[in-house]
């Protein structure tokens, strides 16, 4: 139930800093999400770096919440934390908080649900009210033969077009046991480009 300490904390947890570059990680229901926790610790890792995660149902099912050192959001918060008209709707507080959103995994039916507009849980709520001034990075993940699907390059195209920047898959031996492309890019990868963002926005500060 809703209490005004739930949205205290919620506000307190998202409050900004101009001296913090803020990322939210979008987690899905891949096997990669099991690099949840390695992904948040190196990214905590680069100066100035505030981190936050929305995970979907699925993505629960990978990854062990107490490795991750910062606060997770599920569709549950979205709903528990609104009764009222004066009470946060948690996607758009979100939304206002984050200076960039990482998807990582992106699996093929979140791939889907983003590219036709689809908005059925908090991470999927969160990419349509996205201010797409700001930079939406994706990391496709899933076996082989779904990547190979034809309507696979059509969503991921689709994707680029709305701005959004992929990050992309990589071929390796797949836990499942096939092996080529559909792999998520390595941590490092994703933390690296990250990193450059991180720079741009440093770069203004610099030239004075």
């Amino acid at each position: 139930m809703q209490t005004d300490d739930s949205a205290a904390c919620l506000r307190t947890d998202l409050l900004k800093s101009s001296e913090t570059f803020r990322v939210l990680v979008g987690v899905t229901g891949s096997v990669a999400a099991l690099k949840l926790p390695i992904l948040v610790s190196q990214l905590l890792q680069l100066p100035g770096v505030a981190v936050r995660v929305v995970t979907t149902e699925h993505a629960k099912h990978f990854y062990n919440p107490a490795e991750v050192s910062v606060n997770i959001y599920s569709d549950k918060d979205e709903w528990e934390l609104w009764t009222q008209r004066s009470d946060p709707v948690l996607h758009i507080e979100l939304r206002r908080w984050a200076d960039l959103l990482i998807i990582a995994p992106l699996d093929a039916n979140t791939l889907g649900k983003i590219a036709n507009g689809i908005c059925d849980n908090l991470l999927t709520c969160v990419v349509r009210a996205w201010d797409i001034s700001r930079p939406l990075l994706f990391c496709p993940a899933m076996n082989t033969a779904m990547w190979l699907h034809p309507i696979t390059a059509q969503q991921v195209s689709r994707l680029k077009e709305f701005g959004y920047v992929e990050i992309p898959c990589i071929a390796k031996k797949l836990v499942c046991g096939d092996e080529g492309k559909g792999a998520m890019a390595e941590v490092s990868t994703i933390v690296n480009v990250v990193k450059q963002y991180l720079q741009e926005t440093d770069e203004p500060s610099q030239k004075t």
